[in-house]
């Protein structure tokens, strides 16, 4: 098991803090004065149609995508803060992409290995079985020595989780993991997902799948031209507690 769900972090805040965030592009600004915070075991699903902020919203939490305005602390620890150590800050903070993002020159094992040997330092051996760990867990074990282009997508997705595992993170970032998946794969990304869920790992998920937001999600946020138009309860949400645009959203969302 990972943690006990709805506990907060080391300073008594939520483990991700967010607070009046800004962003630019050029001119123009995808997000504006986005403030929330996920608690340590929660589980944030965030939804919103496209261009809306999602994706950048996840991606400033770890310092993958710089912002200029507001505060971001993850444990504690300042993410714009520029002494702060953002590869060490992201060997704690998981991140799956909706492309994979695998080395295709690399073969499954490889893959898992790679950043706990370079980033964790961890010994061959110990790396291997960590990696064979999560490759039983994602029910991948006999697929070890092939390379990412013999597996299908959700096979490779399911990689993706895993090698996001390997570094032992405190909190996993889901950008749309399912969106370039055929429809019969994403179950079983899901399914994933859910089991890391029930166990308590703290996640925020980027995606469309409402019905794994009903079953899984603690807080839905929806998103819209760069807010956050709603930051409710799943109960709240899809008991029809929310704005007009957020129903017009679920609205088209849940009859396709």
């Amino acid at each position: 098991m990972i943690e006990t769900k709805n506990t907060t972090s080391k300073d008594g805040v939520g483990m991700i803090q967010m607070d009046q965030v800004g962003k630019w592009y050029g001119d123009f600004q995808v997000l504006i004065n986005c403030s929330t915070s996920v608690d340590k075991g929660e589980v944030v699903v965030i939804c919103g149609p496209s261009g809306s902020g999602k994706s950048t919203l996840i991606k400033v939490v770890n310092g993958l995508e710089p912002f200029q305005e507001g505060s971001i602390t993850f444990d504690g620890i300042s993410v714009g803060d520029l002494t702060t150590d953002l590869p060490k800050l992201r060997s704690q903070i998981g991140m799956v992409f909706q492309n994979f993002e695998l080395f295709p020159h690399l073969s499954i094992i490889e893959n898992i290995n790679l950043a706990q040997l370079k980033v964790l330092g961890r010994e061959d051996e110990e790396a291997r079985n960590r990696s064979m760990e999560l490759l039983e867990r994602v029910g991948l074990t006999d697929q070890r020595d092939k390379f990412p282009a013999q597996l299908s997508g959700g096979q490779q997705q399911r990689v993706a989780i895993a090698r996001g595992l390997a570094m032992d993170p405190n909190a996993m970032l889901f950008d749309e993991p399912t969106s370039a998946l055929d429809p019969e794969m994403i179950n079983e990304v899901l399914d994933v997902m859910t089991g890391l869920a029930n166990e308590g790992m703290t996640m925020m998920v980027v995606t469309h799948e409402m019905g794994f937001a009903k079953r899984v999600a603690d807080r839905v946020i929806f998103m819209d031209e760069g807010r956050i138009e709603e930051d409710c309860t799943k109960d709240e949400f899809f008991g029809g507690e929310r704005g007009a645009r957020a129903q017009e959203f679920l609205s088209k969302i849940l009859t396709h």
